[in-house]
């Protein structure tokens, strides 16, 4: 699957955590951590910069849903940022499932002996790269089918 590579963001209301694909768009790799402002729309043009900035052609940003599918007051704050970024770039922006993105994330950190102060810094960058992870296989599937 060669073509632009994928960016994916696990948008949180602290930080935002940025994965990229390798150029084959085979695997997800966890990049930085965005540490919000109070300033909405500075986020949303950051974040966009970002995107631009790695020269990416496909953003991928993660929708928190509960458990069972429903959602949350998180899924309509998502939506929001999704819906600001979509007007701050000419990028397609995909929405990617990510329930239990975080959960991965904490216990890889966990299992790699990461102490729990300095967890934040990388948690949601690798919840980012499980979210891009996602929506590779899915494009995969898809491209066989």
């Amino acid at each position: 699957m060669i073509g632009n590579r994928v960016i994916a963001f696990d948008i949180g209301n602290k930080r935002i955590g940025v994965a990229v694909s390798d150029p084959f768009n085979e695997y997800a790799m966890p990049c930085e951590t965005y540490f919000r402002t109070r300033n909405f729309t500075a986020d949303v043009e950051a974040i966009a910069k970002i995107a631009k900035d790695r020269g990416v052609g496909v953003i991928v940003c993660g929708m928190p849903v509960n458990f069972d599918g429903s959602e949350s007051i998180q899924t309509v704050r998502t939506r929001e940022f999704v819906e600001a970024l979509k007007e701050k770039t000419d990028l397609p922006v995909e929405l990617e499932d990510e329930r239990f993105t975080t959960m991965q994330a904490r216990e890889v950190q966990i299992e790699g002996g990461v102490k729990r102060a300095d967890r934040k810094k990388s948690i949601d960058s690798i919840a980012a790269s499980y979210i891009l992870d996602g929506y590779l296989s899915r494009m995969k599937n898809r491209a066989k089918q």
